[in-house]
């Protein structure tokens, strides 16, 4: 990892960049496959599917004998592990579940807010190298939780046409209504506009490749909703003298073998732990699995150090990042300042692993700096906020007249009249 030692701020700009590609480049394909999905539905996604997945299908929806199958499959030790994971989810998602809000703003007029779930979501479950059947229990289980009817799944195949196990496995568990055998485009363009086989959503979630990336934000050009943009997985730590320069360098990698484009920084007010992190780095890469993965994401990556916490802390607001471990001897005034991250880790035993799979926070999380505005998947995600109100005649005659003398200052008649016609009627009542 390239170190840099108190750099000027006019450095920072380079410093703060990611190393995402421009996605200029894949919308005219991303265009093409809208346009014939739209059109040709099915027989457009077996094309594309025989054409990026290399298989052909049959059928691309998931059969219950196929997650019967899976189910028998999967280890017992692996179905404990997701167990686990589940109940902590479950846990964190029910404790956000708010109650309905009601204020009587003045007499006799009520207002209240209630939560309603969104009836239809899509969830999309990266395949690949590494099928990230954790992300079914990021998104379904909330999605459970909030109500919503039907959840619909779709995962690229493999070359024999199949889902792993332990997806399959993990999606029943979870909830979901409606499994497919689709990736790429073409999953996010079929759940947009529906097929034959594939219903349409209103909402969709789900990291993906930079293709899906740029599916999901074209998807809302036709009034789809998203969770948020996503990109490249990052990882900021800020560590010192007091973090384990082998837990430091842990973490880094946990994320770096993410993707060729993942990215992670390190931060620190101590360049002496530099040398420490970087053995540790060489060490441990040397035994990874995804080794080539990783080495190409850690040229992504930096260590910086700063001279000071008030230098370090504002970096890390401008940077954002989608995770935030804090390995500070100072350690409340760094989780006190954090203004911009997806999910926050604390303390030199919270590892970013735990929330990506078990501690029950949720780990779809924004990226590329989006922290600043975006929150991670929660709850709320699968909930639309709906206002109702109910006015009494005597609430109506004690806020009818200011309605009126405001609607006719905008010039809009059929406002005000809305409102004096029943004010007469009450008059005439009394009369």
């Amino acid at each position: 990892m390239e170190e840099f030692i108190y750099p000027k701020k006019e450095e920072w700009k380079a410093l703060l960049a990611r190393p995402t590609a421009s996605y200029e480049a894949l919308e005219p394909l991303v265009s093409e496959v809208f346009t014939r999905v739209q059109k040709e539905g099915d027989n457009a996604v077996a094309a594309y599917t025989q054409q990026f997945d290399k298989t052909a299908l049959e059928n691309i929806a998931v059969s219950q004998d196929e997650i019967t199958a899976a189910i028998a499959n999967v280890s017992d030790e692996l179905k404990q592990s997701i167990q686990l994971a589940k109940a902590n989810i479950e846990a964190f998602h029910k404790a956000q579940q708010t109650q309905i809000v009601a204020v009587e703003t003045q007499k006799g007029v009520n207002c209240w807010q209630e939560k309603r779930p969104i009836q239809k979501v899509g969830l999309y479950i990266p395949g690949g190298s590494a099928p990230l059947f954790s992300t079914i229990l990021m998104l379904a289980i909330p999605a459970q939780i909030a109500g919503c009817e039907e959840i619909v799944l779709c995962s690229p195949p493999n070359k024999e046409g199949n889902l792993p196990d332990v997806v399959l496995y993990t999606a029943q568990l979870c909830g979901v209504t409606k499994i497919f055998k689709v990736g790429g485009i073409q999953a996010i363009a079929a759940m947009t506009f529906g097929t034959a086989t594939i219903p349409s959503v209103y909402k969709l979630f789900g990291p993906g490749n930079q293709y899906v990336t740029v599916a999901k934000q074209w998807a809302t050009r036709y009034n789809m909703a998203i969770d948020m943009p996503a990109g490249p997985s990052e990882l900021l730590v800020v560590a010192d003298a007091s973090a384990a320069p082998a837990y430091v360098a842990a973490d880094l990698l946990s994320q770096a073998e993410h993707g060729l484009d993942s990215q992670v920084i390190l931060v620190t007010t101590d360049a002496r732990i530099l040398a420490d992190v970087q053995a540790e780095i060489k060490a441990q890469l040397a035994v990874l699995p995804r080794k080539e993965i990783a080495e190409k994401a850690i040229v992504n990556s930096k260590m910086i150090a700063f001279e000071s916490d008030a230098l370090a802390i504002d970096f890390i607001n401008q940077y954002g990042p989608e995770h935030y471990i804090i390995c500070m001897e100072k350690e409340d005034l760094y989780v006190n300042a954090i203004q911009n991250a997806g999910s926050v880790f604390v303390g030199n035993y919270t590892p970013e692993s735990a929330g990506d799979y078990a501690s029950g926070t949720n780990h779809t999380l924004p990226t590329n700096g989006y922290a600043k505005q975006y929150s991670g998947v929660n709850l709320d995600s699968f909930l639309k906020q709906m206002t109702f109100q109910k006015i009494s005649a005597e609430g109506l005659k004690s806020i009818g007249p200011a309605i009126e003398v405001m609607a006719q200052a905008e010039g809009l008649q059929a406002h005000k009249n809305a409102v004096t016609l029943r004010l007469n009627d009450l008059k005439n009542e009394t009369k």
